[in-house]
């Protein structure tokens, strides 16, 4: 038995693009391996690297969910398990999203069906989905283009009449503006949409600047919980942004793509995240998984302070 206080980051050596799924006293975490949906379960989200993994779904040979496997996020809908993805067919101007269904109790047995393409509205290049239910109904947000060129990447989000079919027009969330999100790249991006949902007030954080810079970073908007997500007036852009950036001194670069989880006691609150532990490495296998617990202030923000250092000796979460 385990009588470990403290553990050090990174959790995972690789592990670009994480999401975590609290499932009763056990955690089950995905990432981007490029080539397959990998699922990992764990006890103790400190001791990761010791978890059970099993590839649940390799894609076809060919076709347009081939190649280019990103950013799986697993979701359990109605008491089935879906996982959400972007693929391609080797090209990256056909990204588009894709769902598997499992109605197994659990994910790790059972099979997998692929459900095909989540048709989205306007049928344009999309990745990093991510589904949320607020007020009792389904959403489901995404970057993607406007067009069909590269130009910027947008957060959009849509109503789900099912976990596999949307049922309202796309409506743009966001556009990378400010300086820290445009951060001289072309294109411009703004990736990664996360929902957190807490008292009255829905988070949506994103990833900006380019994670082949040293500039990714998170930030946020927000708005009332009575509020409707498929007006962008409900939305506000954080005046805090970036919420959370490179530490030069930690081994901390480009910090980004998150996703949260709350201890196995309940009581904290923590945000998974990929970093890369030396400047200019950019978008690739280098980016190492990470965790660190974050706090609120007392008008029911987030707080996430600086990206730890790498080999920090940090406490587990509450409850390991």
């Amino acid at each position: 038995m385990s009588t470990a206080t403290t553990f050090k980051n990174p959790i995972l050596s690789s592990g670009a693009d994480p999401w975590v799924y609290k499932n009763g006293n056990e955690y089950i975490v995905t990432f981007t391996t490029g080539n397959n949906i990998t699922l990992m379960r764990t006890e103790k989200m400190s001791e990761l690297k010791n978890g059970t993994k099993k590839i649940i779904w390799t894609p076809p040979s060919s076709g347009f969910n081939s190649k280019e496997i990103w950013a799986p996020e697993l979701h359990k809908i109605n008491g089935k398990w879906y996982v959400y993805y972007a693929a391609s067919d080797g090209d990256n101007k056909n990204h588009k999203m894709w769902v598997l269904e499992n109605s197994s109790q659990d994910p790790f047995l059972g099979t997998w069906v692929d459900k095909g393409e989540l048709k989205l509205p306007d049928d344009k290049w999309a990745i990093d989905g991510t589904h949320i239910e607020i007020n009792n109904e389904y959403y489901f947000a995404w970057s993607g283009w406007s067009g069909d060129t590269n130009v910027s990447q947008n957060l959009y989000i849509a109503k789900l009449e099912t976990p596999f079919k949307v049922s309202t027009e796309r409506v743009c969330l966001l556009k990378p503006t400010a300086t820290w999100e445009t951060n001289n790249t072309n294109p411009l991006v703004a990736e990664a949409p996360q929902f957190l949902i807490r008292d009255n007030k829905v988070f949506l954080f994103y990833s900006a600047g380019g994670c082949w810079t040293d500039g990714y970073s998170i930030g946020m908007i927000s708005m009332e919980v009575s509020k409707n997500p498929l007006d962008v007036n409900s939305w506000t852009r954080s005046e805090n942004n970036p919420l959370f950036k490179s530490n030069t001194t930690g081994n901390t670069f480009g910090p980004g793509h998150n996703s949260f989880f709350k201890s196995l006691n309940g009581k904290e609150d923590w945000i998974l995240y990929h970093a890369n532990p030396q400047p200019g490495q950019g978008c690739g296998e280098n980016r190492s998984m990470r965790m660190q617990q974050f706090t609120w202030d007392n008008n029911g923000f987030p707080v996430f302070g600086i990206s730890e250092p790498l080999n920090k000796e940090l406490i587990i979460p509450a409850g390991e």
